[in-house]
């Protein structure tokens, strides 16, 4: 069956999303086999769907032949069980370029990262994502955040000009500005929660009709993730409030601790539980020893809570989220 933005759109409001890191070698080079294995991983814990080559899979490090080569290994490796969406930034002439290569790949979607580096006026916005959206014919989801943030009336121009944009995820967590775009346009857009360490805020998007968040950690506890979405979606504040408190407030200290961890930590989270990913690639840096050893008993503490009896995230034997041939 032919790629549907539309069937794109119901499957990322279905469920926990997973943004998976890129496999890179110890001296920088994308190491396809442990990257397929790791997508083969994830799909078994039952994400709604995959975004690869994204923030958290350093797209900002990826040429364009590398970039291609991972969307399509991390569609050969999904085998159809969920749509996989790929990252797409930079000026508007080379966001082109990298989703068509996404589109060949075989991805479902696009993710439309901020351009690079400057300012621009909503009119300027407002033709950049027209222009990708329009090189292509799967579904695409604008990313709000640092220098690409979009007023209310540029999204309803966007929605109207645009029918194969499908989301609209929030990096900024404006409450006021959300909840204003998700009452005027309603179904017209999924609603993706999109702060680093979306979990954190979860709650709260949840109340103002943001049904799904991409999750980080989900690479390296990925069963603690899908029971967080759960108790979500249950109301459980008993255990929200406790993994928040126990769990993502240190997390967040670790995170903040230098600039770009929030990409470098979740390496270091694979390394703890002994599914490595490699070392990031320039400029960013790697945790230090120290602190990995105290993400490491952080891991520890949050998936050793798990062993005592709550419910299933998913009921077993349930269909994927987004399960479909394409």
């Amino acid at each position: 069956m032919a790629r549907s933005p539309e069937r794109l759109k119901s499957a990322v409001g279905a469920g926990l999303l997973s943004f998976p890191v890129t496999h890179f070698t110890d001296d920088g080079a994308f190491a396809p086999g442990p990257y397929r294995e790791h997508i083969d991983y994830l799909v078994g814990h039952r994400p709604a769907a995959l975004f690869a080559a994204g923030g958290t899979g350093e797209f900002f490090s990826l040429h364009l032949a590398e970039y291609e080569s991972i969307v399509a290994a991390a569609v050969e490796s999904a085998r159809g069980r969920l749509p996989v969406v790929a990252g797409v930034g930079y000026g508007t002439a080379l966001a082109i370029e990298f989703a068509k290569r996404a589109e060949k790949a075989g991805a479902d979607g696009i993710l439309l990262l901020p351009h690079y580096l400057i300012q621009a006026e909503q009119e300027g916005l407002y033709r950049h994502i027209v222009a990708i959206c329009r090189a292509i014919g799967i579904g695409a989801i604008v990313y709000h955040r640092d220098n690409c943030l979009f007023e209310l009336d540029t999204m309803r121009r966007l929605a109207d000009a645009c029918p194969n944009l499908i989301g609209f995820k929030d990096g900024l967590g404006n409450v006021e500005q959300l909840t204003c775009l998700r009452d005027t346009l309603g179904d017209r857009l999924v609603y993706v929660g999109g702060m680093p360490t979306a979990e954190v805020f979860a709650a709260a998007n949840r109340a103002i009709g943001v049904s799904t968040y991409s999750s980080a950690i989900f690479n390296f506890a990925p069963e603690y993730a899908q029971r967080f979405f759960a108790a979500v979606h249950s109301g459980d504040r008993a255990f929200t409030s406790e993994a928040v408190r126990s769990f993502f407030i240190p997390y967040l200290a670790l995170r903040n601790q230098r600039r770009g961890y929030a990409v470098s930590i979740v390496k270091a989270g694979l390394r703890v539980v002994g599914r490595p990913a490699g070392p990031v690639r320039a400029p960013l840096l790697d945790l230090t020893a120290d602190q990995e050893a105290a993400l490491a008993r952080l891991v520890a503490r949050a998936t050793g809570a798990l062993a005592r009896p709550s419910k299933p995230a998913l009921p077993v034997g349930a269909e994927l989220p987004g399960d479909r041939s394409m």
